[in-house]
């Protein structure tokens, strides 16, 4: 019983070192979608409406903003997100029109993915932003929420 106990607990500090410790390739987490294609399969919203969306491949949503250009619109975005608890900059700038962060649940680290990225459509400048996690296949509305969070600050 006591070998089966410690084989158990062996097994659980293990799978929680892969999860902090597993490498996060900017490659594979820093787009928007498999094709790269910034329009492809997003519902845009009219000027100053937004709207989160889940989905099995995570959390999606679109913000139409005035009066401001995609770098800075990024930047702000950028300020709120380092802002957050346990989060941190993969990969990107406000300059290069596409940001993904890692933001870790607080207990195991479970590495969640938001990328965003802006773009001027005339007047006015459309960001989009897909949040989606690592490991399982659930994530119990949590990238949901932190869209909407990061979206209300983004937005006052």
């Amino acid at each position: 019983m006591k070998i089966a106990l410690l084989l158990l607990v062996l097994i659980v500090l293990w799978g929680m070192a892969y999860v902090r410790l597993a490498p996060s390739d900017p490659a594979r987490w820093h787009t928007l979608l498999p094709s790269g294609d910034l329009s492809g399969g997003w519902v845009m919203l009219p000027p100053g409406v937004d709207g989160v969306g889940e989905g099995d491949d995570g959390a999606r949503a679109g913000l139409t903003l005035f009066s401001e250009t995609p770098e800075e619109v990024l930047g702000r975005l950028d300020a709120i997100a380092l802002a957050s608890p346990r989060t941190r900059r993969l990969a990107g700038s406000p300059g290069e029109g596409m940001i993904t962060w890692i933001t870790r649940s607080a207990l195991f680290g479970f590495p969640d993915y938001t990328t965003a990225a802006a773009r001027a459509e005339g007047p006015v400048t459309v960001l989009v932003l897909h949040a989606r996690q690592r490991f399982g296949r659930k994530d119990f509305g949590v990238n949901a929420a932190r869209l909407r969070d990061w979206l209300a600050q983004l937005s006052s």
